[in-house]
């Protein structure tokens, strides 16, 4: 072989070593700090018209009136399971995991949950990820939304996998701490 070939191929291999280098050192700078989060805009689509596109702006209108709102007579209530609103949830409480017995009160604000510290739910465990879920108040309803997390977020036994309506008293688990939302 030629002394230019010999080079040439040096050469390559050093980018190819410094290419798995940066590659490394990027997913540790992810798995230490997290990824950013996006900001939801206050205005959306409905939550029955999210595909995995819109999945990510699921934190649309509050009280917008674009968001679904079903009268107060026809709402469904706590008492029967029915979905979680307003008037009806006032708290969090973790029932398993590193955490259990915590309540938390809940406002009108999106809450993120995950391993993050700029999370509002703080989870430290090796099955949450850094921003693994959020509820969010959409009009009168709570939603629970996936965030792309590696093992998912379950309501109620089911995978979330766009945003769902949160059954009051049904468990959500993320990772391994499973919580309900109660009046």
């Amino acid at each position: 072989m030629s002394e230019l070939t010999l080079l040439l191929l040096r050469i390559g291999f050093l980018v190819l070593l410094w290419f798995f280098v940066f590659a490394v050192v990027y997913s540790l700078r992810a798995d230490l700090f997290g990824v950013k989060v996006r900001r939801m805009p206050d205005a959306g689509p409905a939550p029955a018209a999210l595909g995995s596109a819109g999945a990510s702006a699921a934190a649309g209108p509050r009280a917008s009136a674009t968001a679904p709102v079903t009268p107060t007579a026809a709402r469904p209530s706590a008492a029967t399971g029915g979905p979680a609103t307003t008037d009806a949830v006032s708290r969090i409480v973790i029932t398993s995991g590193p955490k259990a017995g915590l309540e938390l009160p809940l406002g009108t604000e999106p809450l993120t949950i995950g391993r993050s510290s700029e999370s509002g739910l703080v989870i430290r465990d090796d099955y949450t990820s850094s921003h693994h879920a959020r509820l969010v108040l959409w009009g009168e309803q709570w939603m629970i939304q996936d965030l792309d997390s590696t093992n998912g977020t379950w309501h109620n036994g089911v995978r979330v996998s766009a945003p769902v309506p949160v059954v009051t008293g049904a468990p959500i688990k993320v990772g391994a701490t499973t919580f309900e939302l109660r009046k």
